[in-house]
């Protein structure tokens, strides 16, 4: 048989149990490859992959958001929109705000403000006057060296109030 036929056969073979396998183990709640989770992850199985992995999902130190605003909120145009968003963590975790994945600073027609309150760090968001390039994706992320941690909101507008 000439050498390319068997390159053929080999090839055919190997696309046919390449082709058969399936991604993850088939098993639910396990994951291949890289798994980006959240903080507050924990396996269905009740095991963590590794002892360091159970150290940063389970950090009593690290980032946390305790409180914030709804997760769909609906705005009038031309009204004030605010976010509140309360976090934990030693050290104190930093606040940043993001609106469709874009971080978001302080301008004419938004403020920032934060404040410290006994352990928890407090940061508000006021958008006045709101327009309709205002509706989005809104997320708060708190960090410290042990953990990150983040709340979404969805914004949408509508034109007036009813009455």
């Amino acid at each position: 048989m000439p050498w390319w036929v068997r390159l053929v056969l080999v090839m055919t073979v190997v696309g046919m149990v390449v082709g058969t396998q399936t991604i993850g183990t088939g098993k639910r709640g396990q994951l291949s490859g890289r798994y980006k989770g959240r903080k507050d992850f924990k396996p269905i199985t009740g095991t963590y992959p590794s002892v360091e992995a159970k150290e940063y999902y389970t950090n009593p130190m690290g980032a946390k958001i305790t409180k914030s605003s709804h997760f769909n909120y609906q705005y009038v145009l031309g009204h004030k929109i605010v976010f509140l968003c309360v976090a934990r963590g030693s050290p104190l975790p930093q606040i940043t705000w993001f609106k469709d994945g874009v971080e978001l600073y302080a301008h004419r027609y938004m403020q920032l403000h934060e404040w410290k309150k006994g352990n928890h760090l407090k940061s508000k968001m006021e958008i006045d006057p709101a327009t309709q390039a205002d509706a989005g994706i809104y997320e708060c992320h708190a960090n410290n060296k042990y953990a990150v941690d983040s709340k979404a909101f969805r914004t949408t507008y509508i034109a007036h109030l009813k009455k």
